[in-house]
Order: structure tokens, then C-alpha cells, then sequence
């Protein structure tokens, strides 16, 4: 999700709040309540909001009118939505298709990749984790994950668990995906980030996928099995979530699968280059279905009981789902901070009441959200293989204004298709959209460029002369053909989960240097030759 403005395993929180082509099953009347409001105890004092019965029949009511508005306005190809109320799963149902070549329906039972809900996922794991007295969330990560630092070696040997998981490390935004875009391995980009100048610890939020990824990796040492099969027998089995993995390959074996799909020249399309996220599972890498999110909801709002027993310690989860870090200043007089916890948003709705919630997008294809009111004991998760683009975002928030308000307090879906479109195609560089200069200065001799440039966070960069034109060459798999722009100065055309469509990046050659704009947000784009 490039989380504004970076997208990557995942859309980054979205901080707000805190079109149907067919559906699968047929809509059941709204369950007809006769229980008292919910209110769990020690409401917030300024709660505005009661969560009624009639309230959340009308917003199970809506919600194939909120699919087929979010449809409508962005032909999104499949959707999933599922609703958990007093332990309970009231809606659970698939609209249009998870193939738009083959036609298949979406159904409950739909696989889609989560992307970054999947942080909210692994917080379960590493909770039930301190369950079994593996670690606790101020275990340091270095403990446990032998020759772990950064480059502050004192920040190395301290960040916990639970600093990564509440992207205060002092990494910057997204650190690590450009590696995992050029093909490193989970293994190699945690080695490397050793090279990322700090900011200060505990005092910054930056939002990424591998702070976090390097906690959940430290765990798994310490467990003596990988992530993957951690998560599975700790939550996944033990909760019947038999369609719920962190493995790609397992995701690709699905029979009921949603591919992720892109638009190209206006039409949806199954996207030739599925999302493959195993290098930052534990952050973007689980992939699961409605049936099986609503199993692991329900869990949640009844603060770690599964079945009538205890599944996970309310001491080990309840940190998870509490403010740890602000998000950022409130950007307006009187508005509220955003609040992160371990691997969840934490917030309070315009009405008082304690939302919990995450999103998960890739560029690639997906758009998902899970969201809670844990007061109310009502929950809501939105599946989507679109391309992230706001429809699980605009459905959830819908859902949850009806249910607390008894109406849509404003356009929630086209709210965030508009924060979403303006996200996902901001430029990335200079001369994103446009075309070499007409006057262009002329280029030396192609072998005047040529040659091996280094650096110790991407490692090196290759520049070949091949025919008549430059090739550069940057870890396992970036590869790209240099355009002559101007002068010492090419392009290249990143595509992929951290670009968009229109990505022109300048690779700017000075004697001995080469700048590669793309990877040089953070200034560690610079490689020696």
C-alpha cells in the first residue's frame, strides 16, 4: 500500500473516521432485534452515538446499495462483505466477479490477498505469542534475531517488538520496499536497513511494511518455526480459518480465488503480474476470505474468547488495539489526532466511540478493510480485487455512520475514491507525463556512462551499453532501458507496486555519480562509481 504518498504491501492507514455486476447469494431479510442498545461499560463520556438494533438492520439493509454505488462509480469487478454483531456473523455475502475473464461470482468463501490488514492479523499472532511466553511486545528485536541493527547501533540492540509495530523505529516511510521492488529477499532487506539514516527513535511515526516485518521475523526465531507456519498454528488452525494463509503459494492453489486486477486504457483486467508479498508477509502477505476475517472478528470484540473459552489473554491483545503512537497533528482547529496501536488504527468516531480499524491496498489489485467498534460489539470487513481505490474504505464507513447515526452523515464513497484517485497517482517525479524536450542537449559517448556504481543500501548499479542504448541493472530483478533525456541525464520507467502509469525517472549522471530520482526520496539514491 503506498500509504499517502507511497503505496506498497499496503495503502498506509487511511485517517479518516478514525456498480454491481451480480452477487452470489441472495440478500437475507435484516435480522429482526429485540435486544436493548449496545453499549459496552465505561462508554466515552462524550458519546453521541448509541449503536441500536433497528440502526444496524438498516445498515445490513444498505449494504448491496453501498456495493452497487461504489461499483457504479468504479467498476470494481468483486467485492466481499462481511458483518459481525454480539457474536454473531449477520452478513456475509459476494457481489460481481473474482475473474472478469472467466466470469466466476465472488462469493463468502472468495480468497483475496489482504495486504496491510495483514499487520492487523500478525498483532493476533504476536499476541497469542506472548501467550505461550515466546516474548512480550518490549522484547527487544535484536534478542532474538541474531546480527539485527540499524544504524544507529544503540537503536539496533533496543527497538522492541512493539516499537516496529507501532512504526516508531525511526525508519523512514516504507523502508525496504524499494528493495523488495528490485527483487531482495526478506532476509537481505532486513540485513540492509542498516543503512537508513534514523530519525529519532520513539518520537517519529513513518508508516512501512518492514519495521514491522522485522518484529514479526524476530518472533518466529524466537518460536523456532517461520512466520507463516507460526501464524498458522497459533491462530489460523486453532480458529477453523482453513482458507486463511501468509504464504503466496498457498493463495495461488485456491480454487475460489480473486485475482487482483488494474485498469489499462479504462477497462478492468486481470493484471498479469499478480502480487506476490511473501518478502513482507507478516506486514502485506495474508490472504483470507469473509468467512474466515468474520471467525477472527468475532473473536476480537469479544476480547480474545472464541467459542465460550479463552483464545488469546485480553493482556497480551488489548495493547494492540490501544493508542500507542500518534499518527500526526490534527490538520484542523477542534479535529482529532490519528492513533496507531500495534498494528491497527485506533480512533474515536465522531460519535465517542473507540474505532478500531485497518486497511490493506495494492496497487496491484486489492483494497480491503476490517473496522470495529468494539464498544458496540459490531464489526465490518470489506474484501475488493480492484486496484486500491478507495470502495472498501467508502462501504465500511457507510456501513458504520448508518449503524451509529441512522443515516450516511456524508458521501463516504466518493469521499475516498477522490483520496484514493489523488494517492495513487500523485507524481513521483519530476518528469512524470511528459516527453523529452524538443531542444534536448546531446548525450556523450554511451561509454563514458557505463560501469559498476555502488551503494551500500541498494547495492550496486549496473550501466551496460547494449546496441545503441543504456541498460541499468539494479538488484536481483530491477532492470529498465535508460532513455536520453537531456544532456548527462536519462529516464527510466519504474512499473510496478510502488509507480504508477505515468512514472518517468530521472537517472542523472555527473562524473562519477549516478542519482536514480526514483529510489532517492529519503537521499539514498546516490551511487558511486
Amino acid at each position: 500500500m503506498r500509504a499517502a504518498p507511497r503505496r506498497s504491501a499496503a495503502v498506509a492507514p487511511v485517517l479518516v473516521a478514525g456498480a454491481l455486476t451480480g452477487r452470489t447469494a441472495t440478500a437475507s431479510a435484516a435480522p429482526q432485534h429485540t435486544q436493548s442498545p449496545v453499549v459496552k461499560a465505561n462508554p466515552a463520556a462524550d458519546a453521541l452515538a448509541v449503536v441500536t438494533p433497528a440502526q444496524v438492520d438498516a445498515a445490513v439493509a444498505d449494504i448491496p446499495n453501498a456495493v452497487r454505488a461504489a461499483m457504479d462509480a468504479t467498476g470494481a469487478p468483486g467485492i466481499a462483505v462481511g458483518v459481525v454483531h454480539r457474536g454473531e456473523v449477520i452478513f456475509a455475502e459476494g457481489f460481481g466477479v473474482r475473474d472478469v475473464d472467466s466470469g466466476e461470482p465472488v462469493d463468502s468463501a472468495t480468497v483475496f490477498a489482504l495486504a496491510s490488514v495483514s499487520k492487523s492479523v500478525g498483532s493476533t499472532v504476536i499476541a497469542r505469542a506472548i501467550d505461550e511466553g515466546i516474548v512480550k511486545w518490549d522484547t527487544p528485536v535484536s534478542e532474538n534475531l541474531e546480527g539485527f541493527t540499524l544504524s544507529d547501533p544503540d537503536v539496533g540492540a533496543n527497538v522492541t517488538i512493539a516499537d516496529m509495530y507501532s512504526h516508531r523505529s525511526g525508519l523512514y516511510e516504507h523502508a525496504g520496499d524499494e528493495l523488495e521492488e528490485i527483487g531482495y529477499d526478506r532476509g537481505s532487506i532486513i540485513e540492509r536497513l542498516r543503512h537508513i539514516p534514523l530519525e529519532s527513535w520513539r518520537a517519529v511515526y513513518n508508516y512501512g511494511n518492514f519495521d514491522l516485518t522485522t518484529a514479526a521475523e524476530s518472533v518466529a526465531r524466537a518460536s523456532g518455526e517461520d512466520w507463516a507456519t507460526l501464524s498458522e498454528s497459533l491462530v489460523y488452525e486453532p480458529l477453523g480459518m482453513t482458507s486463511t494463509s501468509s504464504r503466496y503459494a498457498d493463495l495461488e492453489k485456491r480454487e475460489n480465488r480473486a485475482l487482483g486486477h488494474i485498469q489499462q486504457d479504462g477497462e478492468w483486467i486481470v493484471n498479469p503480474e499478480q502480487r506476490q508479498p511473501d518478502a513482507q508477509s507478516p506486514a502485506g502477505g495474508v490472504s483470507s476470505n469473509i468467512d474466515d476475517m468474520a471467525t477472527l472478528t468475532k473473536m476480537l470484540l469479544a476480547a480474545g474468547e472464541h467459542d465460550g473459552d479463552r483464545f488469546v489473554e485480553e493482556a497480551s491483545l488489548l495493547p494492540a488495539m490501544s493508542p500507542q503512537m500518534i499518527q500526526g497533528s490534527p490538520n484542523a482547529w477542534g479535529a482529532r489526532a490519528g492513533m496507531y496501536g500495534y498494528g491497527w488504527n485506533v480512533g474515536t468516531t465522531v460519535g465517542g466511540l473507540v474505532d478500531v480499524n485497518h486497511s490493506g491496498a495494492f496497487a496491484m489489485g486489492t483494497g480491503t478493510i476490517v473496522k470495529m467498534l468494539p464498544g458496540a460489539d459490531i464489526g465490518i470487513i470489506v474484501l475488493s480485487n480492484a486496484a486500491a481505490n478507495g470502495v472498501a474504505e467508502g462501504i465500511a464507513n457507510r456501513f458504520m455512520d448508518i449503524a451509529q447515526f441512522g443515516e450516511e452523515r456524508r458521501d463516504w464513497i466518493d469521499f475516498f475514491i477522490s483520496v484514493f484517485d489523488r494517492i495513487m497517482n500523485e507524481p513521483l517525479g519530476e518528469f512524470d507525463g511528459q516527453n523529452p524536450p524538443a531542444d534536448a542537449a546531446p548525450a556523450a559517448a554511451l561509454a563514458s556512462y557505463t560501469g559498476e556504481y555502488a551503494n551500500d543500501y541498494f547495492g550496486p548499479a549496473l550501466v551496460e551499453a547494449q546496441g545503441d542504448e543504456l541498460v541499468l541493472s539494479l538488484g536481483p530483478t530491477g532492470r529498465w532501458p535508460l532513455e536520453h533525456w537531456s544532456g548527462d541525464v536519462f529516464v527510466f520507467r519504474p512499473r510496478g507496486e510502488n509507480s504508477n502509469p505515468q512514472a518517468v525517472s530521472q537517472a542523472t549522471f555527473n562524473g562519477e555519480t549516478l542519482v536514480l530520482e526514483y529510489f532517492d526520496k529519503h537521499q539514498v539514491g546516490t551511487f558511486t562509481r
